[in-house]
């Protein structure tokens, strides 16, 4: 049996039913989304197109009571900004860092060398413009809250992994009651940037790595975890889990993940793990 989950801020009785009724299953009808089931393949590429809501076909070997751990990447999927390209802004330099994340994201660079070339254009940058940017521009994604606070209260724990900087993912590993965290660290001398970063660099395979790590700490399998992501250096991640959502993701993210948001906030993934 193939379970479809329709949700987003356009989604009504009619349009679920009229969705169901095109998969030839049966629709039932929860307070924040719509389970559709039938037993036939379907096309869904057509219906997205019609129609203004995200509609997912879960992991068949998912089970959604048996969600333990849900990893998030930062930077575009828990917060809205690029913490790089809005630190580098103080320094007049946002477009040309941006041009380079942008870059890195639809996979097109290497993100180790991306890094980098973006964090040697930071170089003489007082460290109290990290506050600044948390303080002042840090926005969490719409429905981040809310799904943190659910899920932790279902006993899921939660981890945030990043190719940006442990500064910002300190501050939201304690703002948000996250259980892991990890992420590269500025490097900065005499309260500056050197335009370096120390250690091993939190890329793609770093990523991945942390999940088998968290999943080995909380001694759980692989398939009881959730990753989600928007760029390619989350695709690693992704591929580990049970699991992986694309969270308004580039394309190369989309095509290769288990589901896609596109429409609805980060609460979208309590529909997906079938939660009011």
């Amino acid at each position: 049996m193939t379970q479809i989950i329709v949700q987003g801020p356009q989604r009504t009785r009619e349009l679920a039913d009229e969705i169901a009724e095109k998969l030839t299953g049966q629709c039932q009808w929860r307070d924040s989304f719509a389970l559709i089931e039938n037993t036939q393949h379907a096309d869904l590429s057509m219906l997205r197109q019609q129609y203004a809501v995200d509609i997912n076909v879960l992991p068949a070997e998912f089970e959604t009571d048996n969600c333990r751990l849900i990893v998030m990447d930062m930077d575009s999927t828990l917060i809205t900004i690029e913490c790089i390209d809005e630190i580098a802004d103080f320094m007049d330099l946002k477009p040309q860092v941006a041009a380079i994340t942008e870059a890195a994201m639809r996979g097109e660079i290497d993100f180790e060398t991306s890094l980098k070339q973006r964090v040697a254009l930071l170089k003489g940058l007082p460290v109290d413009m990290l506050d600044r940017v948390y303080n002042e521009r840090l926005m969490l994604n719409p429905g981040a809250e809310l799904m943190l606070k659910t899920v932790q209260q279902a006993g899921i724990k939660t981890a945030l992994v990043s190719g940006g900087f442990t500064f910002f993912t300190d501050k939201l590993k304690k703002r948000l009651n996250l259980d892991f965290t990890q992420a590269n660290v500025l490097e900065h001398e005499k309260g500056y940037l050197t335009g370096k970063v120390t250690g091993d660099i939190c890329g793609a395979q770093a990523k991945a790595d942390f999940l088998i790590k968290c999943c080995a700490e909380l001694n759980i399998e692989k398939h009881q975890a959730v990753a989600i992501g928007d760029g390619a250096n989350d695709l690693l991640m992704m591929a580990e889990a049970g699991m992986s959502v694309a969270y308004h993701a580039k394309p190369k993210v989309q095509q290769a993940a288990d589901t896609a948001l596109n429409h609805c906030g980060l609460d979208g993934v309590l529909g997906l793990l079938q939660r009011p």
